[in-house]
């Protein structure tokens, strides 16, 4: 089973990522994993929550431009070169890796990587046989 990720389209202006947090954190909606990239005139923050569908719910009420997409959490391994247990296998089987960012928090001692990819259940497959331990709905009670 894949993770929901919401990706929004904010202005590129001071306060809108913090306007979209604290709406969401006045609805008990909680961050997970966030990433936050502008380009000229707009920033797209995509994030891992607490309640996807309740927090696709508060955007939609707040007018925001999102969408809801399916990508992977997987733990890195705790080794030297560990992203490359991941990384490497992928690369190996011609998926390509959109993005890439961490969560907040962790369930042990392992960073959690979200992967958003081409392929996302043939990627699922390969970081299986690759040893890779796939976080599922967990994610959301970190």
């Amino acid at each position: 089973m894949a993770v929901k990720q919401i990706s929004v389209l904010l202005g590129n202006v001071p306060g809108t990522l913090s306007r979209l947090t604290n709406i969401l954190d006045k609805e008990d909606i909680t961050a997970k994993a966030l990433l936050a990239a502008s380009a000229a005139e707009n920033s797209t923050v995509r994030m891992v929550v607490n309640d996807p569908e309740r927090a696709a719910a508060i955007l939609e009420s707040f007018g925001f431009n999102y969408e809801v997409t399916p990508v992977l959490a997987a733990e890195v391994p705790l080794h030297p070169g560990g992203i490359n247990a991941i990384l490497n296998p992928l690369t190996k089987a011609e998926i390509n890796i959109h993005y890439l960012y961490t969560t907040i928090n962790r369930i042990g001692k392992e960073t959690i990587v979200i992967l958003g990819v081409d392929k996302i259940d043939e990627a699922r497959e390969v970081l299986r046989r690759n040893w890779i331990h796939l976080i599922e709905d967990e994610i959301y009670s970190l």
